[in-house]
């Protein structure tokens, strides 16, 4: 039996094998590789419209947080004035009633240490709006007065900035505090 006449077809099938093969490995590494670039480009999209969500989330929060106290500010300057029309009232409901619900998504949504910080001016917000009211409708408790309101509002500012500090620094753009 010859073997060297066997040798030949052999080799050239091993060869073609080999060839083929060898196409075919570089295309499934190809497609691993394509498939592992897609999934990282879609772990970044979420990422990033998690970012954009949570920044829609801070940015309402304090926007009604704002709202709500320029709304307290304007009912107690209302409080010096007698027959201040409702409209300064009905102002401060609105923007109480927005902020409850702004906060309200804000709870699902906020890290931990945001939330606490928003969790105060909650209540605080709370506490001054009762003051108002009370103050507002004539059946003041002890320690409520408009002074008393005032300075609960001046706190206030200084908790909601301290707030979005907070939140800047969580999205990461807390660059030199410029005392936004």
């Amino acid at each position: 039996m010859d073997l060297g006449g066997a040798t030949v077809p052999v080799t050239t099938v091993v060869g073609v094998v080999g060839t083929l093969l060898s196409a075919l490995l570089t295309q499934r590494a190809a497609d691993r590789s394509r498939q592992r670039e897609q999934e990282r480009t879609e772990v970044l999209r979420e990422r990033r419209s998690e970012t954009q969500e949570l920044r829609s989330c801070y940015v309402a929060l304090n926007t009604a947080g704002r709202q709500y106290l320029a709304a307290l500010t304007d009912q107690v300057h209302a409080l010096d004035r007698p027959g201040e029309p409702g409209s300064v009232r009905q102002r401060l409901t609105e923007a109480r009633d927005r902020y409850r619900d702004v906060y309200a998504e804000a709870q699902m949504r906020l890290p931990q240490r945001v939330l606490e910080h928003a969790g105060g001016v909650s209540h605080d917000l709370g506490v001054v709006y009762g003051m108002v009211r009370r103050l507002d409708d004539g059946v003041p408790r002890r320690g409520d007065s408009p002074a008393a309101v005032r300075e609960g509002i001046d706190a206030l500012w200084e908790r909601l900035r301290g707030m979005r500090r907070e939140m800047r620094a969580d999205l990461g753009v807390s660059r030199a505090d410029s005392g936004c």
